[in-house]
């Protein structure tokens, strides 16, 4: 009876292995070489958005955690330094104080120091669904926040103010091709169904999402 695999000796065994094992480790160096790729694409999204000041323009507290959070949250992991400009204390029921110290709270937990986070109370902005904000008092007070700030990014609502939402739809305008005071121009997201908007001279940067490249700012909305 003829011996089986078991009989043979180690070189008549390492041959019939040899195949196996070289199926192995060609599958262990694709492994490997894929995941430096990977982390190359990362560290070079990152180098990329280390030099971005990204400025978040929403129009009351609480609209950058319920819409813009996973926004915020990817700027800073891919190193930006992200600030809030909101527009109105959110004063409606008559709970802006409140309504401050819990925007500053949210924005903490967003990574977003205080030092970061800006109120506009202005008694021409009110908290308002039914008011339509003056666009160019809006872009005189972002520009200005632009301008001291070293800001390169700036994310906004979309056209539609997602609600449709007054004072939503005036950041919009405020920060749209047709505000002539800004010189504004939108770009439209490849991630998502919104508009990221920046002024002329500013820059949006790529990040690595993926095998693909695409623009970081998504989707921007809000509530009454």
């Amino acid at each position: 009876m003829a011996a089986g695999p078991w009989c043979w000796g180690p070189a008549a065994l390492l041959l019939l292995l040899a195949p196996l094992l070289a199926l192995l480790l060609g599958g262990a160096r694709r492994c490997y070489a894929a995941a430096v790729a990977r982390a190359s694409l990362r560290g070079t999204a990152a180098a990329r958005a280390g030099g971005v000041r990204a400025l978040l323009v929403t129009a009351h507290p609480d609209d950058e955690v319920m819409f813009f959070a996973p926004t915020v949250l990817g700027l800073g992991r891919a190193g930006a330094r992200p600030a809030v400009l909101c527009c109105s204390a959110g004063n409606y029921y008559n709970q802006g104080e409140i309504r401050k110290k819990e925007l500053e709270q949210s924005c903490f937990l967003l990574g977003i120091p205080a030092s970061d986070v800006t109120v506009i109370d202005h008694r021409d902005l009110p908290d308002n669904p039914a008011v339509e904000w003056d666009t160019q008092l809006l872009a005189a007070f972002v520009l200005e926040h632009i301008e001291a700030n070293n800001i390169n990014l700036v994310i906004t609502f979309d056209s539609g103010g997602v609600s449709g939402h007054a004072n939503h739809i005036s950041l919009y305008t405020a920060l749209s091709p047709e505000s002539a005071e800004m010189g504004m121009v939108t770009q439209s997201s490849t991630c998502g169904r919104s508009d990221a908007v920046a002024t002329e001279r500013l820059s949006l940067f790529l990040v690595a999402c993926m095998p693909s490249l695409f623009f970081i700012l998504c989707r921007g909305g809000s509530r009454a």
